[in-house]
């Protein structure tokens, strides 16, 4: 059984975590402009991967990044379908 404070401790956990994802998409898109030290693409999947799917996938579409990239364009979709199973089979036992 899962406790309204596991709810709320997980939403806080997937609110920083994507939070965090986005920023750091973010950095990467302002060091690739100005051809600086960047940060490791699986660097950007692991962070989608651990729960900051959303926040990749806003940050693709918002900063107009990693676009292109295969990888990127099926990992993170796939990860948002997977963070949301994960949330709404929490929620729906807690029900």
């Amino acid at each position: 059984m899962v406790s309204a404070m596991d709810i709320s401790l997980g939403g806080l956990y997937l609110f920083l975590i994507n939070l965090l994802t986005f920023l750091l998409y973010g950095l990467d898109k302002y060091k690739a402009v100005r051809q600086e030290w960047r940060i490791p693409e699986r660097v950007l999947l692991l962070m989608a991967f651990l729960g900051g799917a959303f926040g990749a996938l806003f940050a693709m579409r918002i900063f107009r990044h990693k676009t292109r990239k295969g990888r990127f364009k099926l990992m993170i979709p796939l990860f948002c379908l997977l963070w949301g199973y994960v949330i709404v089979h929490k929620v729906l036992e807690i029900a």
